[in-house]
This record gives structure tokens, sequence and C-alpha cells, in this order.
């Protein structure tokens, strides 16, 4: 695998987030710039993504294996940055309704 520096990882954890989910665009912005998690996931996603993309690479015995594999990691990063995007949507109303009365 070729070396990669951290800004180029975290372009293309971004470009992977945004093609998956393209209606949350600003809000995955956001997150990459401010949540180490989220955009560590993200990175991970894209990695996952090149290695699914490359696995008709391997040999013949391994090769479903592995393509199930990262396609796996590829639905459970996807999944995972889903659960955080809806996540930071969720306003903090507790005490709201205490504050109106």
């Amino acid at each position: 695998m070729t070396q990669r520096s951290g800004s180029d990882l975290n372009d293309e954890g971004l470009a992977s987030a945004l093609r998956r989910f393209p209606t949350h665009a600003p809000q995955i912005r956001d997150l990459i710039m401010r949540n180490e998690n989220f955009r560590t996931i993200c990175d991970d996603l894209a990695c996952a993504e090149q290695a699914l993309l490359a696995v008709d690479r391997l040999q013949v015995g391994i090769r479903e294996a592995r393509r199930r594999e990262f396609k796996e990691m590829v639905d459970t990063l996807s999944t995972e940055i889903e659960r955080l995007l809806t996540q930071t949507k969720v306003i903090n109303i507790s005490g709201w309704h205490d504050k109106q009365q």
C-alpha cells in the first residue's frame, strides 16, 4: 500500500462520506473539522472502499473472502457515520420545558 499524508487521508475520507451521504454535506464538513473520531471513521471508510476496489487483484483463492470482509467493513463504517450524523442532529432540550413555564 502506498504511503499517504494525513491531509490526503482526510480528503479521501471526506470524499467517501460525501459520496454516501450527499444531503449531509455541510454537517459532514463540520464534523470532519472538529471531531477526530468522525474523521478517523471517514478515513477508514475510504481505505476500506479502496481495498474493496482492489480485491480483484488478489489471488483467486482468497478473493471472495476478502471481498466479503471489505464489503462488511464498508457497510459497518457507513452505518457508524450515519449514526454519528443522526446523533449530532439531536438537539438537547432537557430543561427547555421548565424554562418556558
